[in-house]
């Protein structure tokens, strides 16, 4: 980021459940980007409430001053996890929400809530419903950041249930999908998958990683990082069609060349594994 980029954000920390704060700091401004939420599937299970609180109550208040300041627009960030395990391949816009976690549940009140917002009150929301996105600077909660540090660090892998399989997108492509709906009119009160219309499994993921990195990995399922049959999607691959006819959107990232990237940076880091988030 350029010294000129930085000197022009202003950073104003407030708890996105106090509505007097996104009241005042939404004023002025003509797009809001919604990507706040608290997104941790294993902590949802622990602590639903505080989940609840922040996705749903938050997002409201985010809708409320947006309302009340006359924002021209709003682009509120769905989940893929609202799918829950694909019913059909590849998951269209129209697939039934099915949530598998508290955490998947609160997205979905708080997609609806922003569609109401649109249907009751006029307000120019519009959703975007990203696949796995990944790539540089993602929290080590994350799976592909998690294995590549393991990779990296003893060439050991442990991790949860290597069944799963995801439809992985490299960040600068979920960048530019909000950037193009930003900038389309016409399109309130829809919602558009992000993805590759590609998916592939956990072990499948690590193998390929390892690949990359040039090491013989010795992976280790850790049966207490497991998930419950009822709460573990299985599997999730986009249906991108509607974002490539109407926002002209497509993936331009394939899987292994997000995987180098993301490998590079990592590499960087003169410590693997120790702060659960990196800073820009």
């Amino acid at each position: 980021m350029s010294p000129a980029a930085k000197s022009s954000i202003e950073v104003i920390s407030a708890d996105l459940r106090d509505y007097h704060a996104i009241k005042q700091a939404t004023r002025q401004v003509d797009i809001i980007f919604h990507l706040a939420a608290s997104i941790g599937i294993p902590y949802s299970l622990a602590y639903p409430n505080d989940v609840v609180e922040t996705n749903v109550i938050g997002t409201l208040n985010v809708l409320k001053a947006s309302l009340e300041n006359k924002v021209s627009k709003v682009i509120h960030t769905s989940t893929s996890e609202v799918y829950g395990t694909a019913q059909y391949v590849p998951i269209d816009e129209k697939h039934p929400l099915n949530p598998q976690s508290p955490y998947a549940a609160s997205k979905i009140a708080a997609d609806k809530l922003a569609e109401s917002f649109f249907r009751s009150y006029g307000l120019a929301v519009s959703i975007l419903r990203p696949f796995n996105t990944f790539g540089p600077r993602q929290s080590l909660r994350a799976i592909i950041p998690t294995v590549i540090t393991q990779l990296l660090e003893d060439k050991k892998v442990v991790v949860g249930n290597l069944e799963p399989r995801c439809d992985f997108t490299f960040v600068a492509d979920t960048v530019k999908g909000f950037i193009l709906l930003a900038k389309k009119n016409g399109v309130e009160g829809e919602t558009f998958n992000l993805g590759t219309k590609k998916d592939i499994s956990i072990r499948e993921l690590i193998l390929l990683a390892s690949k990359l990195i040039g090491v013989t990995p010795k992976i280790r399922v850790d049966r207490r990082r497991i998930r419950c049959n009822q709460s573990e999607v299985m599997r999730l691959r986009s249906d991108n069609s509607k974002a490539a006819e109407i926002l002209g959107w497509q993936s331009t990232y394939s899987l292994q060349e997000g995987l180098n990237l993301t490998i590079e940076w990592l590499k960087k880091k003169k410590e693997f594994g120790k702060p659960n988030i990196y800073n820009i």
